[in-house]
């Protein structure tokens, strides 16, 4: 598990006195974090990440004490109305906060450290059928950008933050920037950054196609030289380890390797994490 997630949270202890601390935290966040929000009302009415996330506290201590059903008829009724679905048994830390919202699914075996931020359309799932835990477990303050998707039993560390659109199916340790997909890392760092930043991640897929045209047109240029000079080359061939020699078996031509073929291997072996 992610350091520093917070399994069993105040909302379902049963001491009361924990309960506020962890509504209050649930609600200020959203000041935090939304430039857009201008009063309380505003936020208690308007904001359906608040209204799923309070159904949900419901519905999981509901869960918790092994009443079966109405903590699913529970989630299925804040999902018809705010458009987020929260399994009752998923595990949610305070100070937590989903944006718009709209499509977001988080299963029921998940867990979610504290002040964690989510936007709409993404899906924390598993990837089969098989029991136990089978959903992610986030860490604190972690940052899932619009469409990303977190598979199968996995751990991400705390100040992960998740690029829009990605793809996550590895563990991801602590403060780590993860985009593309399959995610990859392509961030690491101790420094705490801005949350909402999450739009101006880098792009790796980018960054890799610009590799590989930058390496098509060096090659079409030694080509064009080849042909002016018009002069015979050794023919090679290239022996089972991979290095190349010349057809007469002198000593083995050395190859190359530069950081741009390492950023492509690594793309297409969807290597990273």
């Amino acid at each position: 598990m992610a350091k520093g997630v917070k399994i069993d949270c105040g909302v379902f202890s049963p001491n009361v006195e924990l309960v506020l601390p962890t509504l209050l935290a649930d609600f200020r966040i959203i000041f935090e974090r939304d430039p857009a929000a201008r009063n309380w009302l505003e936020v208690l009415f308007c904001y359906p990440g608040l209204q799923a996330l309070l159904f949900h506290r419901f519905a999981h201590k509901l869960h918790k004490l092994g009443l079966p059903l109405i903590p699913r008829l529970i989630s299925q009724f804040a999902r018809f109305l705010t458009g987020i679905e929260i399994h009752p048994g998923a595990v949610i830390g305070r100070g937590f906060f989903v944006d718009h919202g709209m499509g977001v699914v988080i299963g029921e075996t998940a867990i979610i450290g504290d002040y964690a931020l989510i936007y709409q359309g993404v899906t924390l799932g598993g990837t089969g059928k098989e029991c136990g835990k089978r959903h992610p477990t986030l860490g604190d303050n972690v940052v899932v950008g619009a469409g990303a998707k977190v598979l199968g039993n996995i751990q991400i560390g705390n100040n992960v933050r998740i690029g829009a659109g990605s793809v996550v199916l590895r563990n991801v340790p602590s403060d780590c920037t993860v985009v593309g997909v399959p995610g990859r890392i392509i961030y690491r760092s101790g420094v705490r950054v801005n949350p909402l930043e999450h739009g101006s991640l880098p792009d790796s897929e980018a960054e890799v196609i610009r590799a590989l045209v930058d390496r098509i047109e060096s090659l079409e240029q030694e080509m064009e030289m080849l042909q002016q000079k018009q002069v015979a080359t050794p023919i090679l061939i290239h022996s089972e380890s991979g290095a190349a020699t010349s057809l007469d078996g002198s000593t083995p031509i050395a190859s190359s390797c530069r950081i741009r073929d390492q950023a492509i291997q690594q793309f297409l072996d969807g290597a990273g994490i």
